[in-house]
């Protein structure tokens, strides 16, 4: 980098006393805490794990490592604007500053859309895994129960709780909570591979070959890509030191490494717990075996108690492994509240939303109407989705998130590449890791979300469908329909908004007079 983050530090103004959040909060350790415990790892894999493996059998695991690769050109792009202009709406802000407003508004849009939805996903994961926890399987089964329900309705009003007293309050419990997380699926991983190799696994186990990382013995392209999108789904996440950039020591450059940190390490978490899961159930569809249509969205629970057992020390492990599934999704609900509360914050503050969301707690210095409005948004989207086709519409409204995630990321390496297009000729880091890398990354992930509504058009790959009134009478899937229809409607929203508040779409916002003075001429964004 041609500048140092001190001397960048130093210089600019700090945007986010300005905002009244609290600064220097958050160090390098915790920043990549929030990112990993973001990621939820052990709540991704025992939600998506079976439906990659239902589309590309053993080569999941090469579905891992490829998807990582446009995740880790991304985070380049993340830190680069982040370096720039630490802020904490993100692709918002950067977008709206080097794309214009309405290109922002719809990268803002895209978080929204996608953390409230998600939070449904979470939250009915959370209320299940707290009734198999204490043996009441009966309820804990049926994730459309009433009693799931309440549960988890109580699960969003608690991390909206903490992440309303304080981002040190929020950090603390992300720390307990990951250490047990890690913890698990690091002696999961360990146990199902011992029990494979030493043939005391299922009649589906195999033994881990070098061939699953092989992504040419994909059966299609349309399996690859669609397998490709739900990965995107468990790598999610890690942007979260980002989102956080403004009460970071070191804002210019801590969020930024954490990030990319955090992404490596999700590489190896997932890889792992994916080749033992794999190796141990294997992809049949009876008993413990992946292709099991009723382990899709509980790979964990589903074959847990083969790998520990249910008796004695076996099931005290098996028990910690519910506990850390319900603590990765508290967790994942937590940093859900914590991250979208501060993208609001920012939409707000400069009148892309309505004023009320830039009110920040003058003691607890957190987004006020936004945290509150976060949990409250993501309770109603719960409640309503539980009924719907009895809660299978919640299973629909992930897998389409997998398309506004592909969008945001995508959008945020195209912007990084279009805000240092000039600057590529100062280094090679800065050719590489601001310009060429982010737009690969990119590129690729906007791709892959546009190829996925193919797929997504097949009601096949839904759990709900809807069929046209009118000729020609199309069944469309409700992963589809959902997707495009969220990202349809923010489109509406924003010309409605646009004609109610128009100031903010007349123009990118400029830079304040003092930001602008102060920042080097090389460290500006262009636009």
């Amino acid at each position: 980098m041609a500048t140092s983050p001190d001397t960048t530090s130093d210089a600019a103004p700090d945007s986010s006393r300005e905002k009244g959040l609290r600064t220097g909060a958050l160090g390098m350790t915790t920043s990549l805490i929030l990112s990993v415990a973001s990621a939820a790892p052990a709540y991704s894999l025992a939600a998506t794990l079976a439906f990659i493996v239902a589309f590309v059998g053993f080569q999941a695991p090469s579905i891992v490592v490829l998807a990582f690769v446009p995740i880790l050109f991304v985070s380049f792009g993340y830190a680069a604007l982040n370096r720039q202009e630490p802020d904490c709406g993100t692709i918002f802000t950067w977008a709206t500053r080097v794309l214009g407003p309405r290109v922002g508004f719809m990268g803002g849009w895209a978080i929204i859309t996608s953390f409230t939805l998600v939070m449904a996903s979470l939250a009915q994961v959370a209320g299940q895994y707290v009734f198999i926890l204490f043996g009441a399987k009966g309820i804990g089964s049926d994730p459309s129960s009433p009693w799931v329900l309440l549960a988890g309705l109580g699960w969003i009003a608690l991390m909206t709780a903490v992440c309303y007293r304080g981002i040190e309050v929020a950090a603390a419990v992300q720390r307990a909570l990951l250490f047990l997380e890690f913890a698990m699926l690091a002696v999961f991983s360990v146990v199902a591979l011992v029990r494979v190799y030493t043939g005391n696994a299922g009649a589906g186990a195999r033994h881990p070959h070098w061939s699953w990382l092989n992504p040419f013995e994909i059966s299609s392209p349309s399996a690859f890509v669609s397998g490709l999108v739900l990965m995107l789904f468990i790598y999610w996440g890690w942007e979260t030191a980002l989102t956080v950039n403004e009460e970071t020591t070191d804002r210019h450059r801590t969020p930024g490494v954490a990030a990319v940190s955090s992404t490596v390490m999700l590489l190896v978490l997932h890889l792992v717990s994916t080749v033992a899961t794999l190796a141990f159930a294997g992809t049949g569809t009876t008993g413990t075996g992946l292709g099991n249509p009723d382990n899709f969205g509980d790979v964990f629970s589903a074959i847990g108690k083969a790998v520990f057992g249910d008796s004695g020390f076996g099931s005290f492990l098996w028990h910690l492994l519910v506990l850390m599934v319900l603590s990765s999704a508290a967790a994942s609900t937590e940093t859900t509240v914590l991250s979208l509360g501060r993208t609001l914050l920012a939409m707000g503050g400069r009148g892309a939303a309505p004023r009320v969301f830039a009110k920040v707690h003058p003691r607890y210095s957190i987004p006020q109407f936004s945290t509150i409005a976060t949990g409250v948004a993501g309770a109603v989207c719960y409640v309503v989705m539980n009924f719907l086709s009895h809660g299978q519409v919640i299973g629909d409204a992930v897998s389409s998130c997998g398309l506004m995630i592909a969008f945001y990321y995508g959008l945020t390496g195209l912007t990084s590449a279009w805000a240092h297009r000039t600057q590529w000729r100062r280094s090679a880091a800065d050719f590489w890791l601001r310009l060429t890398l982010p737009a690969i990354g990119g590129l690729t992930l906007v791709a892959a979300g546009l190829w996925s509504l193919k797929n997504d058009w097949d009601p096949v790959n839904s759990y709900t469908s809807w069929t046209l009134p009118f000729a020609p009478h199309w069944r469309v899937g409700g992963v589809f329909i959902i997707g495009v229809g969220t990202l349809l409607l923010g489109y509406l929203l924003m010309l409605a908004y646009g004609r109610i508040a128009p100031r903010f779409f007349t123009g990118a916002p400029k830079e304040t007079a003092a930001v602008a003075e102060h920042r080097p001429p090389h460290e500006r964004i262009s636009r």
